[in-house]
């Protein structure tokens, strides 16, 4: 249950990499080797990659128009809330939105065995796909042509806007840890989750839309945002996740509550889910307000689309804990006239986003991004 950036929407320097540890047990992600032998199988649940000649060499790499061209239908395709969404950014900013989702996109698709993040099911060569993702990001990262599009399209909008390539990284780490089924024991563990599947592709979000890659004041901001919009999506989707044998609910806070994981939907303990549901929505809340204060470094049209997103999130962390025990009976959404609302309210937000959001210290107490 990743963010995927269609859902709201980074090893590779050296052909192996290690992740960094993952919560204070000290248990790492593991590490890519990217190898010949370890390349995938194909795999007919794979979207099919242009044809092209016979030796590689003769194949002209697609040009940027054709690149933005493949990205806007698999953003079609994959996620139309996120396509209406981008339609808030100027020209330039929407189309490497669009090449940066692309690669995202398909990066989830083959962690996932999916296709345009639909038919998700569990695979049995999950190393080698990993491998294959971080072959062909570190390849892009490097500028050379792939000849698979998304990737081709990352390495084109990375070039564009001097990408740091540890965002790009910290998401494949974040597949890593889907593939490994990891759960966190603690908050902290949550939280450093989320980054990984969620607010790394926030702060490459704020360098597409043109945040300096040393500005990490309003990138720790862009990674606030990530996290927002994933703490939602967990509380939303407990009942999801625990019917696919998946829980994202810290440890401790099952324990003290006195919730197996295992067990997470038993009716005899909606009332002390329904807590956690609520406490994540206000973990979420809190990100989300230090979200807004970055705003003010945006372009308007920019911080018109992040606040009218973190809006259509904060919505759903609300309204899951406003449900209580019944927030998992029915799939929480926004309906199509509140999210029209919530774009109408932002874009005034976004004018009068320096008054609203004066400059302030972050509050310390929030979790706080690696820096590499």
């Amino acid at each position: 249950m990743r963010n995927k950036m269609s859902k709201g929407c980074n090893a590779i320097t050296e052909r192996a990499r290690h992740v960094r540890h993952v919560g204070g047990a000290g248990r790492s992600i593991g590490r890519v080797s990217v190898s010949a032998e370890s390349s995938p199988e194909p795999d007919p649940t794979r979207p099919a990659v242009r044809s092209g000649p016979a030796n590689p060499a003769d194949a002209a790499p697609l040009s940027r128009p054709d690149l933005v061209e493949h990205a806007s239908a698999s953003i079609a395709l994959g996620s139309k809330s996120f396509a209406a969404a981008s339609r808030l950014f100027d020209p330039a900013t929407r189309e490497r939105a669009w090449l940066l989702y692309a690669w995202c996109r398909r990066c989830d698709d083959i962690a996932d065995g999916q296709v345009a993040g639909h038919g998700t099911r569990r695979v049995a060569d999950a190393p080698a796909r990993l491998a294959e993702i971080a072959a062909k990001t570190d390849a892009a990262l490097a500028g050379e042509v792939v000849d698979d599009p998304a990737f081709d399209a990352l390495r084109v909008v990375a070039a564009e806007t001097r990408l740091p390539p540890a965002f790009a990284r910290d998401l494949i780490a974040g597949f890593a840890l889907d593939a490994d089924e990891w759960r966190p024991q603690t908050e902290q563990d949550l939280l450093r989750y989320c980054y990984h599947v969620a607010g790394a592709v926030g702060c490459m979000m704020a360098v597409v839309m043109g945040v300096a890659p040393e500005d990490d004041a309003t990138l720790d901001r862009a990674c606030d945002l990530g996290l927002a919009f994933q703490l939602a999506n967990i509380a939303r989707d407990v009942g999801e996740d625990a019917a696919a044998g998946r829980c994202y609910l810290p440890a401790d806070w099952l324990a003290e509550v006195g919730v197996p994981a295992d067990d997470l939907m038993n009716p005899a303990h909606r009332p002390a889910l329904a807590t956690l549901g609520a406490r994540l929505g206000a973990l979420a809340s809190g990100y989300e307000a230090s979200a807004r204060r970055g705003t003010p470094a945006l372009p308007f049209r920019s911080a018109w689309a992040v606040l009218a997103a973190a809006a259509i999130y904060g919505a759903i962390g609300r309204e899951v804990a406003r449900r209580g025990e019944r927030a998992w009976d029915v799939r929480v959404t926004t309906s199509k006239a509140a999210k029209l609302a919530f774009i109408a309210r932002a874009a005034g937000q976004a004018a009068r986003r320096a008054a609203l959001y004066p400059p302030a210290p972050r509050d310390p107490a929030l979790w706080t991004r690696p820096r590499d």
